[in-house]
Parts: structure tokens; sequence; C-alpha cells
């Protein structure tokens, strides 16, 4: 970690790499980058953490791969899909997913080689969806400098088109389109990582290429006022979904066969990992990972202090999940008036791709966060601004604060508060809840935001 103590590195700021006793005074950590903020509470505030219910990682997730795709779920063997195959194409999760590609693409590919399709055969598509293209140095770290050097990778382009196939009519015709190489390809597969989503209820399954190779019709639809102001759009929920229900509807009718999918633990480490058609690897794993996440708290708090850690913190569109995925839990976590407390160094500012730079620029409405979502349900978005306007709901009722980003006029023109360590962020949160010596206020930790479920009365 770094050994500066500049306002921009919290984890120093905070002591975490003072003496035992000074770590001891600060018993509450988050992740920050790929390293730890540590703080303590300030007079006033009472503390508490959540933290997903813990599962043993697996002892061989190598091994644990090679017998899952030999047991699919819902499909028949991946050799037998894969015989007689001219072209075959694999959608691989962008840098943003923290899905472990380089371990469910390998048995994928033995299998394909066992049918006969050659290397040249095959292309991976990167899903980056509307976010920046991927780096050598990314696709190499996804997939492994072997199979990133041998085989064909490729980014998909959302506007691109020449590019994109037509799959389906959408809402009023217009066409939902998809990556041209997806759906001209004999056979297609994709990886993904199975954990709570705020639209889809669960990410995986066939979202990585109904999503993350659509283009901004299919992108904007299903990220639009339509679908993200009904009650089923909702975090851990896939029956009565219409996210979900549109995300395999795409996935279906780009002829997506086989999928390996895995959920993993707080420290990123797998637990469980299938292989088969879409819907049966993703209802199984969703299942499994709703017994993890979903934690029952029993009221609502005044200060939520949100962890999100690497990649997700590399840039505030990414970062942002971990306070709305509190706040469109089936009853928000923080109550109207309190304050959500993001730690994220986001070193790419926003975020570098298309939509995060329109998630920037719908945030910076002049009109404030009303102004925002009177637009965008007036006019419909982009994609990109959906995160605006998930954003901008949120910040209608609470506060949000980020701690440590190195652009902090940036965080501030959005509309959040921006702080360079965690005792300025808490001391000022206290302000905001009225906490002071006739009224504590409570302070609810979660480490892991983007994988806890905190459910209010579940107890």
């Amino acid at each position: 970690m770094p050994s500066d103590r500049s306002p921009h590195h919290p984890e120093t700021t905070a002591g975490a790499m003072g003496t035992a006793d000074e770590r001891a005074s600060l018993p509450y950590s988050v992740p920050f980058g790929e390293g730890e903020v540590r703080f303590a509470m300030p007079p006033g505030v009472r503390g508490s953490v959540v933290t997903s219910s813990a599962r043993e990682a697996l002892a061989d997730p190598a091994g644990a791969a090679e017998r899952a795709i030999g047991a699919p779920l819902g499909s028949p063997a991946l050799g037998e899909l894969a015989r007689g195959a001219r072209s075959v194409v694999i959608a691989i999760t962008d840098a943003t997913r923290a899905c472990p590609d380089h371990l469910l693409v390998p048995p994928m590919l033995a299998a394909l080689a066992g049918a006969g399709v050659p290397d040249e055969a095959i292309t991976f598509v990167v899903a980056v969806g509307t976010h920046r293209p991927s780096t050598v140095e990314e696709r190499a770290a996804k997939l492994g400098a072997d199979i990133a050097g041998r085989y064909r990778v490729v980014d998909h382009d959302a506007g691109d088109d020449a590019g994109l196939v037509t799959v389906m009519d959408g809402p009023g015709g217009v066409p939902f389109r998809v990556n041209r190489r997806v759906m001209e390809a004999d056979l297609v597969l994709s990886t993904g990582v199975v954990e709570p989503h705020q639209y889809a209820g669960f990410s995986g399954g066939g979202k990585t290429v109904a999503i993350g190779c659509a283009d901004e019709a299919t992108i904007a639809y299903t990220h639009g006022p339509a679908i993200l102001d009904q009650p089923g759009t909702r975090l851990a929920r896939l029956g009565g979904n219409p996210f979900q229900a549109a995300v395999r509807e795409v996935a279906r009718r780009a002829r997506v066969r086989f999928v390996a999918n895995a959920v993993l633990d707080d420290a990123g480490r797998p637990v469980a990992i299938a292989y088969g058609t879409p819907e049966a690897v993703h209802d199984h794993l969703a299942a499994f990972a709703a017994g993890m996440v979903t934690v029952g708290i029993r009221d609502q708090v005044d200060i939520a202090v949100a962890g999100v850690g690497a990649p997700k913190d590399a840039n505030l569109y990414q970062a942002s999940r971990a306070a709305t995925y509190l706040q469109y839990a089936p009853t928000p976590v923080v109550r109207p008036g309190g304050v959500l407390i993001i730690p994220a160094r986001c070193q790419e500012g926003a975020g570098d791709g298309v939509g995060e730079r329109r998630f920037l620029a719908a945030m910076r409405d002049a009109g404030g966060s009303a102004a925002i979502v009177a637009r965008i349900r007036r006019d419909g978005i982009l994609p990109g601004e959906q995160r605006a306007y998930i954003v901008a709901r949120m910040l209608e009722d609470v506060r949000v604060a980020v701690v440590g980003a190195e652009d902090e006029a940036m965080v501030r023109s959005v509309g959040m508060a921006a702080f360079g360590d965690m005792a300025a962020a808490l001391a000022w949160a206290a302000g905001e809840v009225g906490a002071g010596p006739g009224r504590a206020a409570e302070c609810l930790v979660v480490p892991h935001a983007l994988h806890t479920l905190p459910v209010v009365g579940k107890m």
C-alpha cells in the first residue's frame, strides 16, 4: 500500500499502517482499491457490521470447474454441442466484473478442442456494453496471457451499426440488436459471475451476451424508467422481474447455448461453479448466492458505510453501485435524511466509457436530482444515463459522500460530498443526522456492499 499520508490515501491516514495499538483503536475496515481503509466511530455514533454468510471457498477451483463442465445443467455436454461447429464465440466479462474467466474458460477450450474445433475458429468477444474498450493487459489478466495471446480477442462495440444484427423487435418497433459475430457464430458460449444486480436481480446467465454484447437501443430500453420503475425490478429477485425477463428473451434469440458461471465470496474466491444452459445455471447459482448474501437487520439506520474495493471502485459510475444497492434493497437500508459513505479512489474519475461520460453529464444537470429524474422520465435515456437516474432518485432521499476520490471536484459536481479521510466524513455524517449527546446515531458498516444484501426486519 502507499506509504504517503495524502488525503487521497485514506487507508494510511486512517492508520492502517500504524502500530498494533493504533490499529486496535480503529476497529472497522472496508476495502479500498486493493487495500483497506480502517476507521473508528465518532462520538454519538454506534457502529455495527454486516457481512454475507460464510461459504467455504473451493479448495481446488480448477478441478471444480473440470468436474462441473462434465455435469452440465440442462444441457448436453459441450463437446456434443460443438461437434461440427465451424465458428464459436465465447463472450467474456469486462474488467469491471470480477469474474474468474481464467478458471472458467480452459475447460471450455478443452471441450471444443476435443470436438475438433480448431483455435482459429474461436473468437472471444469482450462484453463491454457501453463501457470503455478493454486493454491488452486486462485481457491477459482475465484469460491468462497464453489464452489471450493464442486466440482472437475483440471488444464489442454497441455503436457500430455494421457490427450489429437484429434479434427481435422491442417496444414501439425499436429493434433489439446484438453483436454480429455472436449472431453469425455456429455456437455461442459465455462466462459470468452470479452476484446481486441492481436491475437483473442477479447477474449471470445470458446477461453477458444480452446486455454486454447488445446495441444502445437494447441497453437503453432495459435500463430505462419503463423497466426500472416497476416493483419487480429489484435486487436478488428473478421471478416477476421485467429486466430479467427481457435479458432471458434476448439471450434466447441470440442463441446462447452454454454458459460458465461462478459465485464468489467476499474475498473474490469461487465458492460455486456451474456450466450448462443459461437459465438452468442462473437459477441454480442464484439460489445458492441468495443464501449467502441476504442478511437480516432490525431497522433502518442513520448512516451506512458501503465498501466497494477493486475493480469496481476505479470510477464513480461503478463505485456508486455500493450505495444504490443498499438503498434499492427490499427496504432502503438508510432512512430518509440519512447518509451513505463510499470509500473509493475513483482513479478513472467518473469513468472513461461512453456510458460513464453520459452518466457524468446527466448528473451535472443544473436543476439537481429532481430535474434529472423528471427529464429522464420525460425524454427517456441513453445507455449510461440509467445510473444517473438511479443515483438521482437516491439523492432525493439521502446524502452521499465519497472518501478518498482523486478528483474531489468531480464528486462534488454531481451532488455528492467529498472527503479525504473517513474521520472527516463520519464527523460530517454525524452532524447531518443530528447525532449528539441526546441522540445516538446508528451506523451500519457493509464491507462488501455489492455482495451483501441487508434486509430490514428479517431477523
